[in-house]
């Protein structure tokens, strides 16, 4: 796999692929990564989201959200040609790495399982929880997924710097946006 490619998912963003030489990374604290896939098909995908719940937010930020990532993801690969009732996942991310930010990795790591159950969604391998952050390393095409657990604070300064311009845009968006009737 010396000569996959590599693509970069970061906060709100998904990434589905069929292609054997690609390899899809991220970059998880308290953000979950869902890796899905469907080992008949050969095909899978990443989502990475920050909070569980998006009700009430711009279209251009929903891929930041549990439950708008998930769908999305789920309902990209179908169109691609996954079944639904093949797919399997393995969940990343869920960190409580700083006090400040409350137990929202907690709270992200529990919608993601609980959204994989509604959904009849196996959940074959998850690493959710304590308190360190995680690069992630995933092979669609068959599933396999890799993890490096992050030792320093550059996880805990990026969470927090992404953070901080997701609130500004949310604030930023909310007195853009006009409703016409």
């Amino acid at each position: 796999m010396l000569d996959a490619d590599t693509i970069l998912v970061t906060q709100g963003e998904m990434c589905i692929s069929a292609d054997p030489k690609i390899i899809i990374r991220t970059l998880v604290g308290s953000c979950i990564a869902a890796c899905m896939f469907d080992s008949e098909a050969k095909i899978g995908g990443m989502n990475h989201f920050l909070l569980p719940d998006g009700s009430g937010i711009s279209a251009a930020s929903r891929l930041s959200y549990g439950f708008h990532a998930m769908e999305c993801l789920i309902n990209g690969l179908v169109k691609q040609g996954a079944r639904k009732s093949n797919l399997c996942c393995k969940l990343f991310g869920g960190a409580n790495i700083r006090s400040s930010l409350g137990d929202i990795g907690t709270r992200n790591a529990q919608f993601a399982t609980d959204f994989l159950n509604s959904e009849g969604i196996p959940c074959v391998g998850a690493s959710l929880g304590g308190d360190r952050g995680r690069k992630i390393r995933f092979w669609p095409v068959i599933g396999k997924a890799q993890q490096f657990m992050i030792c320093d604070d550059f996880l805990l300064n990026h969470e927090l710097e992404t953070a901080k311009k997701d609130l500004l845009r949310r604030q930023n968006s909310a007195v853009q946006e006009v409703e016409f009737f």
